[in-house]
């Protein structure tokens, strides 16, 4: 099976991606606040027996080379060669090129892989064609205690950061971002994505959002001045009901059906 062409792929965007995703304040926040849902839901990423891990559309490699980095066994996956080769990079500047296993393809194309104790998928599907195929076919990498980790881009806080701004105009049409922008073409509602979970006998373990706040703000001022003030207030309010919901994207950590409900 191949890729949709439709997918998104982001060779010529990968610099600006760095840049504009990870290169400030809001890259942090997003990092943060998956960390520390991972660690809470799976203590042994931090310490215990290496954990086998798939890292689908993983991007600049930030999860893969730390997850590598406490001795985990991850494979890394993007469709983007140009992801890839970033991620690559931030492997060998730290050692641990050789620990991790690298898979350029779609994540359509991949097969005969076995099984998981944690799948990741951050930020993918809202880039694809047919994002409702993408929960099952996780799901068969998962292994019967396993875990699986996804993001998405978050539909509420679309319309709520456009109310706020004023640019009724823009949710009175059809959603089309520029093309050449880094702003999602399939914003996701959570109600959407818990169905697709349950039609694969997936348990939401855990929910969080990411930028509940910061992405609203429009003027600087207290401690919107500190930058780790607000990565505290972001954890804090990230799992807070109904804060949470507003992030601009959101966390699902599921698991099979003997998992814990959320």
């Amino acid at each position: 099976m191949r890729g949709s062409p439709q997918d998104r792929n982001f060779d010529g965007l990968a610099d600006k991606f760095a840049r504009k995703v990870y290169g400030g304040l809001k890259g942090e926040i997003r990092l943060a606040v998956i960390w520390r849902d991972l660690v809470s839901m799976i203590p042994a990423i931090e310490g215990g027996r290496p954990l086998r891990i798939l890292d689908v559309g993983g991007g600049l490699g930030q999860f893969t080379v730390r997850l590598a980095a406490f001795g985990h066994r991850v494979v890394y996956n993007d469709v983007s060669a140009q992801m890839h080769q970033k991620a690559r990079d931030l492997a060998q500047q730290q050692g641990l090129d050789g620990h991790i296993s690298w898979c350029h393809s779609p994540y359509q194309d991949l097969i005969d892989l076995g099984k998981f104790d944690l799948v990741l998928c951050h930020a993918v599907i809202e880039w694809l064609a047919d994002p409702s195929s993408l929960i099952a076919q996780l799901k068969t990498f998962l292994a019967q205690d396993g875990y699986l980790s996804l993001t998405f881009y978050n539909q509420s806080g679309l319309v709520y950061r456009n109310l706020i701004r004023g640019n009724f105009r823009l949710l009175e049409t059809d959603f089309k971002p520029d093309p050449g922008s880094l702003t999602p073409a399939h914003p996701m509602l959570p109600t959407t994505v818990t169905k697709w979970l349950e039609v694969s006998e997936l348990n939401l373990c855990w929910s969080s959002g990411i930028r509940v706040f910061h992405d609203y703000v429009t003027t600087v001022r207290g401690g919107h001045e500190d930058p780790q003030s607000v990565i505290d207030m972001e954890l804090k309010h990230s799992l807070i009901e109904p804060y949470k919901w507003l992030g601009r994207y959101l966390h699902f950590i599921s698991c099979p059906d003997q998992g814990v409900s959320d």
